[in-house]
C-alpha cells in the first residue's frame, strides 16, 4: 500500500492542521473489530493524522492482582507507589501499547508506539494531593514537536499516558488529562473519545435518547439530577478533563459504529458533543 504523505504544520492561528486527537481505554479499543483499526488506515492513507492517547486500568489492576500488589483508588485516581508504577508502566507502554500497534500495523497501517518518558514527551509534576495517591501526574508540557516529527515520518504515534520530570521521576497520568493535553498542546480544537455506549443518553418521554449536544454546565446538572448516573458518571467528568487548551469539543462515540472517526471527522451529527461554554 502506498502511504499518502502526512504532513503536519501549525496554522497561523497555531492550530495543527490536518490532525487530531482520539482517546480510548486499552480494553475498549481491544475489543474493536478490525474495521476500526481500518478507518484508521484510510484517514492515515488520506493525509490526516490520528494521534492516539490510551489507558488501560483495567489491565492495570489484573496485573496488580497477579503480582499480589495492593491497588487503592483516591477519589478517582489510582494510589500509585513505586511497585504499582513499575506495573502501571510495564503494562501501559510495554503489552497495551504494542496490542494497539499491531492491531493498527495489521491493516497496512503505520504507527509507533511510545510512553510520555520517551523523549521527555509528556512532561509532569506531582498533583496536589500527591501525600494520598502517591506518584500521579499533573502535565505541565508535552513536546509535541516529537509527535509532529513521527507524523511527518508517515507514522501514527500511539501515546501512553507516563509523565516523567526534570529528575527522571516517573508519574502515573490519567489518560483522558493526558489526552487533553496532548491535544491542546498539538493545536487540535476536536477530541474524539471512543467507548463502548453511544453517547450520554437521557430519558425523553420514557425513552432513552443520546444527547446530540450539552455543554459542561447541563453535564453538572444531570448529574446532580441523577440523570447521568452510575457507570456514566466517570466517562463524562473524564470527557469534561481533555476540554482545556485550544480544545473546544469533546465528542463521546462508540467505537463499533461502522466508520465512526469518518463520520465525526466529515461533521456528521452522531454520538455527543460536549463544549465548552
Amino acid at each position: 500500500m502506498t502511504q499518502a504523505s502526512t504532513e503536519v504544520k501549525k496554522s497561523s492561528t497555531g492550530h495543527t492542521a490536518g490532525a487530531f486527537v482520539m482517546k480510548c481505554g486499552g480494553s475498549t479499543l481491544a475489543a474493536l473489530p478490525a474495521s476500526f483499526f481500518e478507518d484508521l488506515r484510510d484517514l492515515q492513507a488520506e493525509g490526516i493524522a490520528p494521534v492516539i492517547v490510551h489507558g488501560g486500568g483495567p489491565a492495570i489492576s489484573d496485573n496488580l492482582a497477579k503480582l499480589g500488589i495492593e491497588t487503592e483508588f483516591v477519589g478517582g485516581l489510582r494510589k500509585t507507589t513505586e511497585a504499582v508504577l513499575d506495573v502501571v508502566e510495564m503494562v501501559l507502554a510495554g503489552s497495551i501499547n504494542k496490542q494497539i500497534v499491531r492491531l493498527i500495523q495489521g491493516t497496512g497501517a503505520r504507527a509507533i508506539g511510545l510512553s510520555g518518558v520517551d523523549g521527555g514527551l509528556i512532561q509532569a509534576k506531582p498533583v496536589s494531593n500527591s501525600a494520598e495517591v502517591g506518584h500521579v501526574g499533573d502535565v505541565t508540557q508535552v513536546e509535541s514537536s516529537i509527535i509532529e516529527g513521527i507524523v511527518n515520518l508517515g507514522y501514527m504515534p500511539v501515546i501512553a499516558p507516563i509523565g516523567v520530570d526534570a529528575a527522571g521521576q516517573r508519574y502515573n497520568i490519567n489518560a483522558d488529562t493526558a489526552a487533553g493535553a496532548v491535544a491542546s498542546h498539538l493545536g487540535v480544537d476536536r477530541m474524539i473519545v471512543v467507548t463502548d455506549v453511544p453517547g450520554i443518553m437521557k430519558n425523553v418521554d420514557g425513552v432513552k435518547k443520546v444527547l446530540p449536544s450539552v455543554t459542561v454546565q447541563e453535564i453538572e446538572d444531570m448529574i446532580q439530577s441523577g440523570e447521568i448516573y452510575g457507570g456514566m458518571i466517570p466517562k463524562v467528568r473524564a470527557a469534561i478533563q481533555c476540554i482545556q487548551g485550544k480544545v473546544k469539543e469533546v465528542v463521546i462515540v462508540d467505537g463499533s459504529e461502522p466508520k465512526i472517526l469518518s463520520r465525526v471527522l466529515e461533521g456528521e451529527v452522531i454520538g455527543t458533543r460536549i463544549v465548552r461554554m
